[in-house]
C-alpha cells in the first residue's frame, strides 16, 4: 500500500515538474486573442455555444464591436441538410445521413485573414422506422445539437492554434 502512494506521488510530481497542465473545461487550451467578435447572430445556437465556449475559456472575451476585437470569426455558411442512405425491400427509407455544414474564416480587424474560408462538415447516420416518428424527429434534433457542440469544438481548436503576428 505504501509503494502504491509513493509510487502515484512521484507521478504526480514529475507531471507537475515537466509542466503538465490540464486542458480547461471546453476542451481547449486557451486563445491566442483577447478579443474576438462572432459574426453570427445573437439568437443563433450556434453562435450563443461558441460565445460561452469562448467565455469559458478563461483569457478571451467577446466583443459587440468588430473594431474593438483582435479576430473576427465570420460565418460564411452554415446548413443542415438530411439524405437517404439505404432502402427496405419494398423502397422506403431505412436510414438516413445527417450533415452539419459550416464554412467559415477568422480575420482581424484590419482585414487580414488569419484563417483562410474552411468548411467543416460533419456527418451521422440515423435510421428511421415509420412507427416511431415522433421518437426518431427527436433523436434527430439530438443528433443535430451533438454535431453543434461537435463544430464548436472544432472552431475552437482551429482558433488555439492560429499564431498572431
Amino acid at each position: 500500500m505504501k509503494r502504491r502512494a509513493a509510487l502515484a506521488l512521484t507521478a504526480a510530481l514529475a507531471l507537475s515538474a515537466c509542466g503538465f497542465q490540464l486542458r480547461g473545461a471546453n476542451g481547449s487550451a486557451g486563445l491566442p486573442f483577447k478579443t474576438i467578435y462572432i459574426g453570427v447572430a445573437e439568437t443563433s445556437p450556434l453562435g450563443i455555444e461558441l460565445r460561452r465556449y469562448i467565455r469559458a475559456s478563461g483569457d478571451s472575451s467577446v466583443v459587440t464591436d468588430p473594431k474593438e476585437a483582435d479576430a473576427i470569426i465570420e460565418v460564411l455558411n452554415e446548413a443542415k441538410e438530411k439524405s437517404a442512405l439505404t432502402l427496405n425491400t419494398q423502397g422506403r427509407i431505412r436510414e438516413y445521413s445527417l450533415f452539419y455544414r459550416l464554412r467559415f474564416r477568422v480575420k482581424d480587424n484590419k482585414e487580414r485573414e488569419l484563417l483562410a474560408p474552411t468548411e467543416i462538415v460533419l456527418k451521422r447516420d440515423i435510421s428511421f422506422n415509420e412507427s416511431q416518428v415522433i421518437a426518431k424527429e427527436k433523436e434527430e434534433e439530438m443528433l443535430y445539437r451533438d454535431m453543434q457542440s461537435d463544430l464548436v469544438q472544432q472552431i475552437l481548436r482551429r482558433l488555439s492554434a492560429l499564431k498572431t503576428a
